[in-house]
């Protein structure tokens, strides 16, 4: 298990990318940059905590678009090591949850490593001007839903975000799977 422990680099600007999508196409940070607010969540498969929140990530993202906030998600674990998480399964991933936003990914693990990504799911929200206002977590979840009625800390910072461009000042760090990194060569 793994937590976002850093502090939250405020401002931190969202580093570019073109990565794979399950859709068959490349898809770029700039074609999923929402006019209000960006999230960019680091998610995987086979973990127990991303697959305990799936269905209400779907629901979140959904709610946002509404704010004009858009999502992708990125899997950057090593696929050989844990064939979970390989290109085809996400396509089923994906296919099992509904998922309706850009599924990427990113093969060299460079991206996870440039936003600093350290779980799956680990969150990353930016406001219009793509500058970092949120990392947390989705809700109280863990490896089981929280209750119906737990506060939605995601989809309520990013509202925020949408609103007023900036953050709240108290956030809790997202727990879940460590990123399964590729064995230095």
């Amino acid at each position: 298990m793994a937590a976002t422990a850093d502090p939250l680099q405020r401002g931190f600007q969202a580093p570019g990318f073109s990565l794979p999508g399950i859709d068959g196409r490349n898809t770029s940070l700039e074609d999923v940059r929402g006019p209000r607010g960006t999230l960019v969540m680091f998610i995987c498969n086979h973990c127990p905590y991303v697959q305990a929140v799936a269905a209400r990530i779907k629901r979140d993202t959904e709610a946002l678009r509404a704010f004009g906030v858009h999502t992708v998600a990125i899997n950057s674990n090593d696929a050989n090591a844990y064939p979970e998480d390989s290109f085809d399964n996400m396509k089923i991933f994906a296919q099992k949850h509904g998922f309706d936003f850009p599924y990427l990914y990113d093969e060299t693990q460079q991206v996870a490593k440039a936003y600093g990504a350290v779980c799956t799911p680990d969150f990353f929200g930016f406001n219009a001007d793509l500058k970092l206002e949120y990392r947390g977590q989705l809700d109280a979840s863990r490896k089981q839903s929280a209750p119906a009625d737990a506060r939605r800390d995601l989809f309520e910072a990013m509202r925020q975000i949408a609103e007023t461009g900036r953050g709240p000042d108290e956030q809790y760090p997202s727990i879940g799977c460590s990123i399964k990194w590729k064995d230095a060569a």
